[in-house]
């Protein structure tokens, strides 16, 4: 196992930015301290070479630019809050309108945009960095004043593991996840379509036409969005038309995932036809965002690619969205008494 670090740039503020490099078993994983971002992953690809199965950009410069939050962390609120605002104990609070007339991943200056302070550290069976945000009483109008602990690492036995962990001194909506893009054929390969995914979720959320849950926990079987058992993400895309916020076909819905909130359980297998490459996904939380990358519009990436739609696809665990005004849904409301403790693992084969 090896652990390396180099500056990966400076910031407008004159401040440094790390990237850490983390390297177990027969993965690397690569990792920034400005937005907690995941840069790059590296998978065995061939008898000697590698693929790296992250989209992402080859300078700091692309991720202090990055609209579609590539490989970011996201604060305080992943996903989208209705009308930028939510009420809370009797107050109203406002947040910044980023995604038309809705807060979208935490507001204009989110978690993906600020510097953490990272540190690495070697455990028995991995490596892995831990990263720290202090968030201050009112940030994007967020109440309390926030601490953020969120580490990744991988294991000897090719899983990367997310710790996300929070405490704030007043109540407030917390819901922390990651925005990785994968391609498991190697980022620039072109697009996802053929990857084949199983979810383990018998629901989803119905979104209107600006991606606003409903409140309808809709069935999954039979429909377009029935991944009960693996199948290709494109084969029934044409049915998603109308249904995602987009003007073509995809997927960006939060599904409902089986089991108990709170334990460990998968939510998510991909599988790769050609290289044969697999990743299964495991959560506590109670919904996982998939994403198609419908808004991907020739994104300059990594050495020369571009990113057209549908050139990655994300898996973000999560609480459900606009759950701050959804009483319905399981609470993101944390606090004093509650503090903020989630896990995700992307298990990887090949």
């Amino acid at each position: 196992m090896k652990i390396t670090e180099k500056t990966f740039g400076i910031l407008s503020t004159g401040k440094k930015a790390t990237l850490f490099t983390l390297k177990a078993g027969e993965l690397t994983l690569s990792l920034s301290s400005f937005g907690a971002i995941w840069t790059s992953l590296l998978v065995p690809s061939g008898k000697e070479g590698t693929a790296d199965i992250l989209l992402g950009y080859s300078t700091l410069d692309g991720y202090t630019h990055n609209k579609p939050h590539i490989g970011a962390t996201i604060g305080r609120f992943g996903n989208r809050i209705r009308d930028g605002r939510f009420a809370l104990n009797g107050k109203t609070y406002t947040l910044p309108k980023n995604d038309g007339e809705h807060c979208l991943h935490g507001g204009l200056r989110g978690f993906d945009k600020l510097l953490w302070k990272g540190e690495a550290y070697k455990e028995r069976d991995g490596v892995f960095v831990r990263f720290e945000l202090r968030s201050p009483d009112g940030d994007q109008g967020f109440p309390g004043n926030l601490k953020a602990v969120v580490s990744y690492g991988i294991t000897k036995s090719h899983e990367i593991i997310a710790d996300y962990r929070a405490k704030v001194d007043t109540p407030c909506p917390i819901n922390l996840t990651n925005h990785a893009y994968f391609n498991l054929a190697g980022e620039g390969s072109g697009d996802i379509l053929d990857h084949e995914l199983e979810l383990y979720a018998s629901s989803y959320l119905a979104v209107d036409s600006s991606l606003i849950p409903t409140g309808e926990l809709t069935p999954t079987a039979g429909s377009p969005f029935d991944f009960s058992s693996r199948k290709p993400i494109g084969r029934d895309f044409q049915g998603t038309l109308g249904k995602n916020g987009s003007s073509g076909p995809g997927y960006d819905h939060c599904f409902v995932v089986d089991g108990e909130n709170g334990k460990l359980r998968p939510c998510a297998d991909v599988l790769e036809p050609r290289s044969g490459r697999s990743m299964r996904v495991f959560t506590t939380q109670p919904g996982v965002q998939f994403y198609t990358g419908n808004f991907l519009d020739d994104l300059p990436g990594k050495a020369g690619s571009v990113y057209t739609r549908h050139s990655g696809f994300c898996l973000e665990t999560q609480y459900l969205p606009d759950s701050p005004n959804r009483g319905e849904f399981p609470s993101c409301i944390f606090g004093p008494q509650r503090e903020y403790h989630e896990k995700a693992i992307f298990s990887l084969n090949w």
